[in-house]
């Protein structure tokens, strides 16, 4: 599945379009309609209810809750209980065209007077007070008198149509705002109306839901306005929505936002950006928790059947996209991007979900959560491309039995793995001979023996392989790697050499540790990462370039922060930068001791940089520096990575997660490390044990990281967290004038019986502040 002209298509685009598949007109009166309410898709349903009918829900039965006892609008200043009809009696509407822009319309005459939403005359402006003053005013004035009836009629009109939302909260009721910069709505009065919501009595929260059930189900003429924009964008802060008894409505706003068009889902992704983080937050909370109650709801009976509502999870996904799209074009972004993360999908069947992708891909035929990659935990991932790559190990290993017993050869279970026999003193080249030899059986699970040296591989010699392999080649005499201390990571050197296939055995490395589950202790910087899935799967035609991505002044200041500001500062200098910094579109590199010039463009050693052409002269530069200066070395290092991880699942991935299957995560947890250790010789309760722990976790955050380090081999924490470390305390009978020893192969600390929690604090800190990070016996 990893050709290219197998691999699914990255993500689900953000803005999500309608599903193209035309009907027939209706041939019911053209009076009064429904609303074009259109499915999200009927193959997503299938996605969720696995080849299910995709049946179209309605809330009718709350719908007839906006005809019942009008004069209950009249009890405002006793709060009541909101009680919901039974909405798993809710019957079905008509199938609807999936295409927004020409839907099967139906006349509501046609309908029972159940179904029916009621006519409304044409909207009244409201004469309640228009302005946040206005209304907090009116909210205060209820502590003291206990009279809710101009509060109640605030929201009575408000929430009663599209229009009157706008007319209520629109900066200027008379001007379109019409640009995507601008949403025109005033922020603060609107959460001022959301934040006092949820304080007043029941009867005013279902006015409130019953208005909006009356907007959805309003007929629509024509494309939408972007006073309705303005309505689905206000209408999704609502707090009520958290609620699972307004689910149903919830479920039906989603969706009615879904089935815009792209240019409207353009609008507001750009207004979801200008939000502040707590309610950008409480958005995605709130879409992520009505996934998961779907999912796995507490009470099954509050929902309709899972074959009547399957294109929930999908309407909610896309409506997610969104907010994701406008996230990541924040800078920084609003939320982490790991709170985008759903930890209830941890507990679904992930390999349906991807195998599904896989035949699939980001069609609307079938739903997965694929389509989605970042709601996906970087845990869950883990599991995808760690079943991934079991399946083709196994796949590999069996088609190599076979083939050895049909040519009735003795089988051999050495066949079954990735053999590596390697001298400690040519443990490169030795390396690289040897994988070189063996690119087919990549994929198999590796299995390192040190020549001359008796011991079988139970996972400890695999890791010092890796351990030392990375070390000598990461080392500065080796040229390979250069690293900068400004930002603590390694890069491409750009030397020019005969022979790049000691860059692709870094690249194979990289790969081995992800598919074998080794943390490396690597730094390169983000920039790396995002240039190894550029693309993610590897193109078929030799010849398309790799490892070529967008790049800025902020990648190259991950890697030179120096330079980055002086460029910078080129940019913002006021002064005539033709006359003051004399440059031309030429850089020069040192090689070897010679000083070597390269034009950014034709003719290039000519050209002055001016104050005109100066971001065109910057752009050229980092471009250079982060890929045309290095881009053989990168390229052999991107096929090395990819030989190995040929997988579709490395799309589901975002840089920054590349690197944590990678190196792991930064983020310690010492308490956690503790709760997970295990002993040998010691007990928990032991003094010294006891001592231990008091002393690490009073550490500061450097000395904890030299702990993990030197026990380890790296200060990062797997994917799976400290517990996925099975880190170990062995008791050491030695002097307790010895040093703490690690066994960085099996992340075992052997710890002498120290006496006192002075003398271990004092020897552990030597040990671990003089170790370069090793202690290999």
């Amino acid at each position: 599945m990893s050709e290219a002209g197998r691999a699914p298509s990255r993500a689900a685009s953000p803005a999500v379009a309608a599903a193209a598949s035309e009907e027939k007109k209706s041939k019911e009166p053209e009076r009064e309609k429904l609303p074009p309410i259109a499915t999200a898709n009927a193959g997503a349903a299938a996605g969720l209810d696995r080849g299910a009918k995709g049946h179209i829900s309605t809330f009718s039965s709350i719908v007839t809750t906006v005809n019942q006892k009008k004069e209950a609008a009249e009890n405002r200043s006793s709060p009541t209980h909101l009680v919901f009809p039974n909405i798993k009696n809710v019957r079905d509407l008509p199938p609807i065209c999936l295409d927004v822009r020409q839907k099967q319309r139906l006349s509501i005459d046609a309908l029972s007077s159940e179904i029916k939403a009621p006519v409304l005359p044409e909207p009244v402006l409201p004469t309640q007070p228009k302005t946040m003053k206005d209304f907090q005013e009116h909210v205060e004035k209820v502590k003291s008198s206990g009279d809710w009836k101009a509060v109640h009629d605030f929201y009575l009109t408000t929430f009663d149509s599209f229009p009157e939302l706008n007319a209520a909260f629109k900066k200027d009721a008379t001007a379109s705002f019409n640009t995507i910069e601008d949403s025109g709505i005033n922020a603060k009065f609107v959460n001022a109306v959301y934040d006092a919501l949820l304080n007043t009595p029941q009867d005013i929260q279902k006015t409130v839901l019953k208005g909006i059930i009356n907007s959805l189900l309003r007929e629509w003429k024509g494309p939408r306005t972007k006073d309705d924009l303005r309505a689905y964008f206000i209408l999704l802060q609502n707090p009520q929505f958290n609620n699972t008894s307004t689910y149903v409505i919830y479920a039906h706003l989603l969706r009615q936002i879904t089935t815009l068009v792209e240019a409207d889902h353009h609008f507001l992704i750009h207004w979801f950006k200008k939000l502040s983080q707590k309610r950008f937050k409480q958005l995605v909370e709130r879409l992520l928790q009505f996934i998961s109650l779907r999912l796995f709801p507490a009470k099954p009976e509050e929902f309709p059947p899972i074959t009547k509502c399957s294109w929930w999870i999908p309407s909610a996904s896309k409506v997610l996209a969104l907010l994701n799209t406008a996230n990541n074009l924040v800078h920084p972004p609003l939320i982490p991007y790991t709170d985008f993360y759903n930890s209830t999908l941890d507990h679904i069947d992930l390999m349906e979900e991807y195998h599904t992708w896989q035949s699939f891909g980001n069609s609307h035929s079938r739903f997965s959560f694929c389509q989605y990659p970042f709601v996906i935990s970087i845990t869950a991932k883990k599991i995808i491309i760690q079943r991934d790559s079991e399946q083709q190990m196994i796949s590999i290993a069996r088609q190599s039995l076979v083939d050895k017993v049909s040519r009735r050869q003795r089988p051999d279970m050495n066949m079954l793995f990735l053999n590596m026999k390697v001298r400690r003193t040519h443990l490169v080249s030795d390396s690289l001979d040897e994988l070189t030899r063996k690119t087919a059986d990549l994929k198999k699970k590796l299995k390192v023996t040190f020549v001359g040296e008796a011991g079988l591989d139970m996972g400890g010699l695999t890791k010092e392989w890796f351990l030392l392999l990375i070390r000598q080649i990461f080392h500065p005499d080796y040229g390979m790697f250069t690293y900068h201390k400004d930002s603590h990571c390694h890069w491409f050197s750009s030397f020019k050499c005969d022979n790049y296939s000691e860059f692709r055995l870094v690249g194979i490395l990289m790969g081995l540790a992800v598919y074998n589950s080794i943390t490396l202790d690597i730094r390169f910087p983000p920039c790396c990462y995002k240039k190894l899935l550029s693309p993610p799967i590897v193109p078929s035609d030799q010849n398309t370039p790799v490892g070529i991505c967008s790049v800025t002044t902020d990648d190259l200041c991950q890697i030179m922060p120096e330079l980055a500001h002086g460029l910078s500062e080129l940019l913002s200098y006021e002064g005539n930068v033709e006359e003051d910094f004399y440059s031309t579109f030429q850089v020069f590199q040192e090689e070897f001791g010679i000083i070597k010039s390269y034009n950014l463009k034709p003719g290039g050693d000519k050209i002055p940089v001016t104050n005109q052409n100066r971001k065109e002269y910057v752009q050229l530069y980092v471009d250079f520096l982060l890929n045309k200066s290095i881009y053989k070395q990168f390229a052999a290092f991107y096929y090395g990575f990819h030989s190995v991880c040929a997988s579709n699942a490395l799309m589901l991935l975002r840089p920054e997660e590349v690197e944590i299957l990678v190196c792991g995560s930064p983020e310690l947890d010492m308490h956690a490390l503790q709760r997970s250790t295990q002993y040998d010789g010691y007990a928990k309760t032991d003094l010294t044990i006891r001592y231990f722990w008091d002393v690490v976790l009073g550490f500061p955050l450097d000395l904890q990281k030299k702990l993990l380090h030197f026990t380890t081999g790296s200060d990062r924490v797997p994917v799976g967290g400290m517990a996925d470390l099975n880190f170990k305390i062995s008791k050491n009978e030695t002097s307790t004038n010895w040093l703490p020893v690690a066994h960085t192969c099996f992340n075992q600390l052997c710890l002498p019986p120290y006496k006192s929690k002075k003398d271990l604090k004092q020897k552990l800190i030597i040990g671990i502040s003089n170790s370069e990070g090793f202690g290999l016996e």
